[in-house]
């Protein structure tokens, strides 16, 4: 088939620049159109020289009739807000779209409005925006024109915990998820004190305690998983690192629920999963495990002594957590190998 064209909205950010990074060597797309507001004018590998030699594209500023002509599916790598504005026409002219941002991820308007402070904008696309963790919604994704691309606490948080609720092994009352992410999670364009080399080396601290943007997020999945309301307690971490997020899950064991078949139960529910892996039982997983891939390490455990599950996860936030799980859904939208691009292992060390 004909090679896909690519359009990156935004690819002078960290997701932006990692899905350029992962798709080079896809071998079924190609990337015709990268935009950046700030550095429009000059190539891509002049702001990241580690990609000379492989796109020789010009940034560009966006014009939703120049991308439309361009490609065939657009990453929107932009910050929250923006893509609700500019979404409808892109698909209005034939773009399959791609949100690597929040804007989509909401099922209910009420709930963006709480969590992020503003009216949605575009709330006759939420029903049909398709929620792109593709070990759950494989098959809607694709048919789907409009896929929002799941946050990285999100991804590690719900690949943890949804195959327990679904299988009815752990309680819904009680979910406590603890997650750390390194530093690029934050984005490119952060420049506030937290953020200071000084201020992260040799540190590490919770932010968003009681009120982060990602819980109800994990609470919608993990909900629709359980099938019925699922509350979560939800602390994210900063690590004074570049990659990587390592979840801790803990749960409560259901009643009748057999404890010595936990880790069987994983292999089997990600039996299909090719990102998934379930670690043998005795290891856990550790964030180079992940690093640079698209992988997602999982490991399942019961506590006899406090009757509760606990599930460790680990991803690249910037690859399963971002990039490379967009670029997994559209390998599903465009009916490609869902691998492609992406079958690799993770850097090491």
């Amino acid at each position: 088939m004909a090679a896909v064209r690519i359009g990156v909205v935004g690819a002078t950010g960290y997701a932006g620049v990692e899905i350029v990074r992962l798709l080079v060597r896809h071998p079924n797309a190609q990337i015709t159109c990268v935009t950046s507001e700030s550095r429009s004018g000059v190539p891509l590998s002049a702001v990241f020289p580690h990609l000379s030699g492989y796109v020789p594209e010009h940034l560009r500023p966006f014009s939703p009739t120049e991308v439309a002509e361009l490609a065939d599916v657009v990453f929107l790598a932009r910050g929250n807000g923006w893509a609700m504005k500019h979404a409808a026409t892109l698909l209005q002219a034939g773009v399959k779209v791609i949100d690597i941002a929040a804007d989509f991820r909401l099922r209910d308007p009420a709930v963006w409005r709480e969590y992020y402070g503003c009216e949605h904008e575009a709330v006759d696309l939420l029903a049909e925006a398709v929620y792109g963790l593709p070990e759950f919604y494989r098959d809607r994704i694709s048919q789907a024109r409009l896929v929002a691309n799941p946050g990285c606490y999100p991804t590690s948080a719900i690949l943890a915990l949804a195959p327990a609720l679904k299988l009815g092994l752990v309680e819904t009352r009680g979910v406590i998820v603890c997650s750390a992410s390194g530093v690029s999670g934050a984005g490119r364009s952060k420049t506030e004190v937290p953020y200071l080399f000084s201020e992260l080396d040799s540190n590490y601290r919770a932010y968003g305690v009681l009120k982060h943007r990602h819980t109800p997020e994990i609470e919608q999945e993990l909900s629709v998983a359980a099938g019925t309301a699922v509350p979560v307690t939800f602390t994210p971490h900063l690590v004074p690192m570049t990659r990587g997020i390592h979840t801790t899950a803990y749960a409560a064991l259901a009643s009748g629920a057999d404890a010595s078949a936990l880790s069987e139960a994983y292999e089997e529910f990600y039996s299909d999963a090719p990102f998934v892996h379930v670690l043998p039982e005795g290891q856990f997983p550790e964030t180079k495990q992940a690093a640079g891939s698209n992988y997602c390490r999982i490991s399942p455990v019961f506590d006899e002594r406090t009757g509760r599950v606990i599930v460790l996860s680990v991803i690249d936030n910037l690859v399963k957590g971002a990039a490379g799980q967009a670029i997994q859904n559209m390998n599903l939208m465009f009916g490609l190998d869902e691998t492609a691009g992406l079958d690799f292992p993770a850097m090491y060390p």
